[in-house]
């Protein structure tokens, strides 16, 4: 049986080991910063393995760079033994759902979906903070440990929350935020499907360096556009200069060839006319496409039936002369009546729909600020929201991804969970499935209220007011959570209205998940000695005996296995008895797991008999040296395909 790692990978070693694997002269021995002798890659050998021109030392070339982004990718690459721990009491539905709501911060939290998640998110959207110099930004603190930075610094609260103030003082004003977004684009590209994209909501502070790194990390050939949201229905008259009544989206994909969901508007098909009963339905008779650039081989005349004479445009016919011939045959060019001109003829039911604009102006369809203030305050009159985003963007979002009637929609910057009262809200119109991953730091909002704006302490009072009335930590999570609440129970009354109402000719969604599973972010479950046993000497083992923290329990464990073996953490968790030992059946007994002590020969019997793909048990919970022994034995008898773990 196997040892499970219970921690993230290593990338650097993981990026490593492949370009050993690929240039095996490339790899040498150097002296790192202990005076110890260790693997290295030589860089001089790689570039002339890679590259027909050699850039080094200062030659001027191409690159987008700040200080500190070398640490930043190396931030973004480095492991972690953290752990996600499920929160029943603070869930809902937890038994059934298949959405999550992780409390933490959300580079850690990538880190830890890059495995299980890794290639199955068809969607991203993101509002990260914008660099306004008067919000709060994440300082993951490059430059010193975390003991360092909570001395130093104070930033830090009980929570561990790493939210800061980001003045335009600061000589750091840029290089802070773009080490923040960097590293945690990096993590996260690894989560996106193959047919995935990343939508990210920005202003014009920081746009232009927001495209840079997302052109180096997803690619230039991967960016789909730059989407201008009309995010205000009123201009600002009390504006300096210009009055900002928009914020970019930039959209990236993972595959350069993807393409977005076919629009179907009704408002933009209303030309498509049948006036002479074409039997192939509603057409649209348009000019033909002229030629772009001049082509000598484009420019000749057309004889119309009655004989006129038709001249080319000043650049030529869009088609050589035989094409237009061809086209002219099956009747998809045709001569107006007069025989003055031709038209190309579209027919409604050729056409498979109609490419979105990213000019998102039609505020019915998108919304804006102010509308979606109000919306929320329908569900939250506490307001306890300044800025959210509404609920119609999103929404168009999500219509603009195909095939995702099932897909996984992640926000790790969900702030006020806008992203997952979309899903829920257009999973009950449109009677699909998807699933949401809201991913937000704990914000300690005493403290943010202390550094906040006047314009924002109103609403962050309004927050603290209501964590009190429900008996909660002043936590923006806790007023987020609320929101998912209130928005599922508000949906499932509409549909019990609908459900009674005969006269509707709406149908209900009757497996419309609503709920969320609550999963923090904490320490791993595991002592010390689990990672480092070597460290520890061998009088010292009695009484580390179990290498598993007092205070976490067996759901606790779960999830860590889960994480580390690659299962969805939505999966269905079912609790069973065996031989009077705590068993969990995960993913319809695709992995048992069993962390009680004093395991017999008969426990480990009967999961075997279950064959599933993954068994998992406590090293220390074998009842006796016997049992261990036998543990593989039974298995390679019974169900020699499983794969065996312990911790």
């Amino acid at each position: 049986m196997d040892k499970l790692k219970m921690q993230t990978p290593n990338k650097a070693n993981e990026n490593f080991e492949k370009l050993a694997a690929m240039f095996p002269n490339a790899v040498t021995e150097s002296i790192d910063e202990n005076g110890e002798v260790v693997r290295a890659i030589d860089k001089d050998v790689l570039m002339q393995e890679i590259s027909c021109k050699v850039v080094d030392g200062k030659e001027e070339r191409y690159q987008f760079t700040w200080p500190d982004k070398r640490q930043a990718i190396l931030t973004a690459n480095a492991p972690i033994n953290k752990t996600l721990r499920p929160c029943r009491e603070e869930s809902v539905d937890f038994d059934n759902t298949e959405n999550l709501y992780i409390e933490g911060d959300n580079l850690e939290v990538l880190k830890l979906l890059q495995e299980t998640y890794l290639g199955k998110i068809k969607l991203i959207y993101i509002d990260p903070p914008y660099n306004t110099g008067k919000d709060f930004v994440y300082n993951d603190n490059f430059a010193q440990s975390t003991d360092e930075y909570l001395f130093e610094s104070g930033q830090y609260d009980d929570d561990g929350n790493r939210l800061v103030l980001n003045p335009e003082s600061n000589g750091r004003f840029h290089t802070d935020w773009l080490n923040m977004i960097y590293s945690r684009l990096k993590v996260c590209k690894n989560l996106l499907a193959n047919d995935g994209v990343i939508f990210i909501s920005i202003d014009n502070r920081e746009s232009a360096n927001l495209r840079k790194i997302c052109n180096e990390i997803f690619g230039e050939s991967c960016f789909i556009t730059d989407a201008i949201w009309r995010s205000s229905d009123n201009s600002n008259n009390d504006a300096k200069q210009f009055s900002n009544d928009y914020n970019s989206t930039l959209i990236y994909s993972k595959d350069p060839l993807w393409q977005p969901e076919k629009a179907n508007d009704p408002d933009k098909r209303k030309h498509f006319k049948n006036p002479d009963n074409d039997p192939k339905g509603a057409y649209f008779d348009g000019n033909p496409l002229n030629s772009p650039n001049y082509r000598e081989n484009l420019i000749y005349d057309i004889v119309s039936p009655n004989g006129i004479t038709i001249h080319p445009p000043k650049n030529g016919w869009r088609w050589s002369k035989e094409t237009l011939q061809e086209k002219l045959d099956s009747g998809e060019i045709r001569f107006t009546n007069d025989g003055t001109n031709i038209r190309r003829r579209t027919y409604l039911c050729d056409m498979e729909g109609l490419t979105p604009s990213n000019l998102w102006i039609d505020l019915d369809k998108t919304g804006h600020n102010r509308q979606a203030k109000y919306e929320l305050l329908k569900l939250l009159p506490e307001d306890v929201f300044d800025t959210p985003k509404p609920v119609r963007l999103l929404s168009y979002i999500l219509s603009l991804i195909p095939d995702s009637e099932n897909a996984i929609v992640l926000d790790f910057f969900s702030g006020s969970s806008t992203t997952a009262d979309a899903v829920i809200q257009t999973n009950a119109v449109e009677n699909n499935h998807r699933k949401f991953v809201m991913v937000q730091l704990p914000e300690d909002l005493d403290e943010n209220l202390k550094n906040a704006s006047n314009d924002k302490k109103t609403v962050l009072k309004n927050a603290i007011a209501l964590c009190d009335k429900m008996n909660k930590p002043h936590l923006l999570t806790e007023v987020a959570k609320e929101r998912i609440r209130r928005a599922g129970a508000k949906i499932r009354n509409e549909q019990l209205e609908m459900s009674n109402d005969n006269s509707s000719l709406l149908t209900t969604n009757s497996s419309l998940d609503v709920g969320f599973r609550v999963l923090k972010c904490d320490t791993s479950n595991m002592k010390d000695v689990y990672y480092n046993p070597d460290e520890y000497e061998q009088d010292l083992f009695g009484s580390l005996s179990d290498n598993i923290k007092e205070d976490r329990t067996p759901e606790d464990l779960l999830f860590q296995v889960m994480l580390d073996l690659g299962v969805l953490l939505s999966s269905k968790i079912e609790e069973t008895e065996i031989c009077g030992k705590r068993v969990f059946n995960v993913a319809d007994g695709f992995l048992y797991a069993c962390f009680d002590a004093d395991i017999s020969d008969e426990v480990v019997r009967a999961i075997a008999e279950k064959q599933p793909y993954y068994a998992v048990f406590r090293d220390s919970g074998m009842a006796t040296d016997s049992v261990m022994t036998n543990f593989d034995q039974i298995f390679a008898a019974i169900s020699p395909t499983t794969v065996r773990k312990v911790l």
